[in-house]
């Protein structure tokens, strides 16, 4: 035999590494949890997105791709509370009136990208739309938080691994002014606040990012306050939230799994969804905590065992912000 090889010499699997998203070994000492199925949206790839709790207990959601902003009941009554075609909803953020705030990708337009995006306001019930950002202001708006004095950042998901066109925004409580907090930025993504208001986190999807950004005042960085505290492996850092004692919860997207990380940056632990070694769930794009409570949901869709768009739900390290303390 030309090629006699001993097993000394043959290349073998491990268990954990069998899957497309095996967690990589620096992170897999961490303490995990795993999240249980909550609620399952429906059947096919739903793109949810942008959760977040309004006054009454509802989660509000969105479907991406089917231009639907979704409202589930305390009592999982599912239903449609706003539709617009082309709006492609990404974010969402209830200002200190009660009113919804929805970040928007806009249309895809002919080369394939979203292009003309907006953030729009609606009135607790789905009614009475407005125009805050203009789809003609040039921005692909993909998430947003409110701070504690009624203005906003939010996140520009234009660009590429080549191209830095997108960015973090802050727009100021009169929502006159578009300030850059940090430009250049190849698809800005997620984005949250510490408990504080004096860290702005982001993350940036095509380069696998995480962004930590002092603030010397509201929507501006403060003198050496900007740094990368953390490189992802694998695909991709998508949305974010904070909770009460500053810990950053990055949702990775086709990872299946949350990571968890320090008021510094530094991972500390994981949530991981169940069936993610078999590549399901592995489209984990979002979360949001029960105001007040440990307990948070995460938002995932199955695009490799057709298993569906379910909403999850986990307990992390500390409750979330009590209720509208930033809004």
């Amino acid at each position: 035999m030309p090629y006699e090889l001993s097993e000394a010499n043959t290349l073998s699997y491990l268990d954990s590494t069998r899957s497309l998203a095996p967690i990589p070994f620096g992170e897999r000492g961490l303490p995990t949890a795993v999240a249980q199925p909550y609620f399952k949206v429906g059947d096919g790839t739903v793109a949810l997105e942008g959760p977040a709790f309004d006054r009454h207990g509802n989660l509000l959601f969105v479907d991406v791709y089917g231009s639907r902003v979704l409202s589930l009941s305390p009592d999982k009554k599912l239903s449609t509370l706003y539709a617009e075609k082309d709006l492609h909803p990404g974010g969402i953020a209830i200002h200190k009136d009660g009113r919804i705030f929805v970040a928007c990708v806009g249309p895809i337009n002919k080369d394939g990208y979203f292009d003309a995006g907006s953030v729009i306001a609606l009135d607790p019930d789905g009614g009475n739309r407005r125009t805050i950002i203009a789809p003609d202001a040039g921005y692909v708006v993909d998430d947003m938080v409110f701070d504690r004095h009624g203005g906003f950042y939010f996140t520009d998901f234009r660009g590429t691994t080549t191209e830095a066109t997108g960015g973090l925004f802050y727009v100021t409580p009169d929502f006159e002014t578009i300030k850059p907090v940090i430009p250049h930025m190849c698809a800005a993504n997620g984005v949250a606040l510490s408990p504080d208001d004096k860290v702005v986190w982001t993350t940036e999807y095509c380069t696998n990012r995480l962004h930590r950004i002092e603030l010397s005042e509201p929507g501006t960085r403060a003198r050496g306050g900007a740094s990368i505290p953390y490189t992802y492996a694998g695909r991709a850092p998508d949305s974010m939230r904070t909770d009460a004692a500053g810990n950053a919860y990055v949702a990775l997207n086709w990872q299946g799994r949350i990571l968890v990380h320090s008021p510094f940056g530094i991972p500390i632990g994981q949530i991981v969804l169940p069936g993610r070694e078999e590549n399901m769930f592995l489209k984990s794009t979002s979360l949001a905590f029960v105001p007040g409570s440990r307990n948070l949901v995460i938002v995932a869709r199955d695009v490799v065992n057709d298993g569906g768009a379910v909403i999850f739900t986990a307990r992390g390290l500390e409750p979330g912000f009590p209720m509208f303390s930033h809004q």
